[in-house]
């Protein structure tokens, strides 16, 4: 039955203006971005059946155009409100960490940064540019490489750091792999921007390896 035909205290927009959005659930919430479902398949049901298929809300909200479209009752404008839908989240985190200190909003940070990285299919390497007190000045995607590698220049991270007068950083890079782990590369980047950064009194306070749903810390491991 089409949601129009349901009582109005069922319908997920008018429930939500009532009650707001907490009391959705994640089927209801993705219903009111998709609008419509399909011919027989509630907008409600349509969303739950993408939300198995997907495996979560933000299976579904990453997914790539070609897979997501393939989906019965998703064509290009569906897929493209929820691409949008993504992008808001990620840039509402980014404008939460630009209040205040970086370091007092830990989750924030890691949310931020898999939204950001987490669906890529190649390596890429990004930074968290900080002022002395540790107030984001600028997040950066500085280079993109293949599936397994990113070709990483310390002197061009020096050059955008003294650029921005940054006090410190956070670097983060995805392994599109789905391991966590750090490479002995990875291990050896850390250092080298480690070193070429400290003499500019330039501190590093971390550098975080995405993947998947993981998201792994050298700081928190010691490695730093």
């Amino acid at each position: 039955m089409p949601i129009r035909h349901w009582p109005q205290p069922l319908r997920p927009r008018e429930k939500l203006l009532q009650h707001g959005p907490a009391a959705l659930s994640d089927a209801e919430l993705v219903s009111v971005f998709l609008r419509t479902g399909q011919q027989g398949v509630s907008a409600v049901a349509l969303a739950q059946r993408l939300l198995v298929q997907f495996g979560d809300v933000f299976g579904l909200l990453h997914a790539d155009r070609e897979h997501a479209c393939s989906q019965g009752g998703v064509g290009p404008a569906k897929w493209a409100t929820l691409q949008a839908a993504a992008e808001l989240t990620r840039r509402s985190l980014q404008a939460d960490l630009s209040r205040g200190r970086v370091l007092d909003k830990p989750d924030t940070v890691r949310d931020f940064l898999r939204l950001w990285l987490r669906r890529r299919p190649s390596e890429s390497f990004v930074a968290l540019f900080l002022d002395n007190q540790n107030r984001l000045l600028s997040a950066d995607e500085l280079f993109r490489g293949s599936l397994s590698q990113t070709a990483v220049y310390p002197r061009e991270i020096v050059r955008r750091a003294i650029e921005l007068n940054a006090g410190a950083v956070i670097f983060a890079h995805n392994h599109p792999s789905g391991l966590a782990e750090p490479s002995h590369a990875d291990r050896l980047l850390t250092e080298a921007l480690q070193s070429a950064l400290a003499h500019l009194e330039i501190r590093v306070l971390d550098h975080l390896i995405v993947a998947g749903n993981r998201t792994m810390s050298f700081a928190e491991r010691g490695l730093l």
